[in-house]
């Protein structure tokens, strides 16, 4: 995919640099040369100096042409401008909008852009970390007899293994975040207290896990 990056700050050379790892075409446009120093000495994809909104330097960037284009500036106003320009006067086909100051999130709402909220996100995921309960469902299928939970692993089970803690045929364990990195964890995979654990399982499989934990029913 042919790729546009509108912003060359902390997390427009991070997105930039991803996409061209995974072998995307990969333009990156920011006003000010110096911005292009956030970037990593072996990131090759093309780097277009100008103002952000200038048709002049979108044409350069190949935004006739491009598949999709994400403006990523700290200013909400410009982000909105170059992302709905994108998508209606260039038809882009993928079209995303950073929204920098929660504030300002109904405006990208207002045009109905996809918006990612780099602040709101971090502040549900820290008060989660910090208010929710050890265990909460955080998604039903069917007709309830399969729930995703989300585990906060206790200090009781740091060093402890995975296959020690789930219930095998009831318990799947779908996805461990350590830090601010996801893997799909194995049988054999040793935990840390404060490890994030999606687990995937039936009302028999919760209610051994709760025994193991020692949860009541309400946690």
């Amino acid at each position: 995919m042919h790729i546009i990056v509108v912003g060359c700050g902390r997390v427009g050379s991070e997105l930039a640099n991803r996409l061209y790892q995974k072998g995307h075409q990969v333009t990156v446009i920011d006003q000010t040369a110096s911005a292009f120093n956030n970037l990593p000495p072996d990131f090759r994809g093309r780097k277009v100096e100008g103002e952000l909104l200038s048709q002049e330097a979108l044409h350069r960037a190949g935004i006739k042409e491009a598949d999709g284009l994400a403006a990523v500036t700290n200013s909400d106003s410009f982000n909105v401008v170059v992302a709905h320009l994108a998508r209606t006067a260039y038809r882009v086909p993928r079209v995303v909008s950073r929204n920098f100051d929660p504030h300002f999130r109904p405006l990208h709402e207002a045009f109905g852009l996809q918006v990612v909220s780099s602040s709101i996100w971090a502040a549900e995921q820290t008060e989660q970390l910090l208010c929710q309960a050890p265990l909460r469902p955080v998604l039903s299928a069917g007709s309830g007899e399969v729930q995703m939970y989300e585990l906060i692993v206790p200090e009781g089970w740091q060093g402890r293994f995975l296959q020690d803690l789930i219930s095998e045929g009831q318990c799947l364990a779908v996805a461990l975040v350590r830090g601010d990195r996801a893997a799909l964890p194995a049988s054999s995979t040793k935990l840390e207290a404060g490890d994030l654990l999606y687990l995937s399982a039936t009302a028999q499989g919760m209610e051994v896990l709760r025994k193991r934990l020692n949860l009541s029913p309400e946690e």
